[in-house]
């Protein structure tokens, strides 16, 4: 969600709840000043939940991040 700043100011409220389920970015003067974030959502959650429906069905982010991390072991 891409929202004004004064637009943040004045419902804040709103925009809260919708962090349970997107980043907020705020703008002003038609540049990104901010990004909003819900720390409970990991990065790789996020982006799956971009990617549901496009990923296999047995798509495991654990998996792919040891995958990922034995990887640059190998490189050593």
């Amino acid at each position: 969600m891409v929202v004004t700043a004064n637009e943040f100011e004045t419902n804040i409220g709103k925009y809260f709840e919708m962090l349970v389920n997107e980043d907020i970015f705020v703008t002003q003067n038609g540049k990104t000043v901010a990004k909003i974030v819900n720390p409970g959502i990991s990065a790789v959650d996020s982006i799956s939940g971009l990617l549901r429906g496009k990923l296999p069905n047995d798509y495991d982010s654990k998996n792919l991040r040891e995958e990922r991390i034995a990887g640059y072991e190998m490189d050593d």
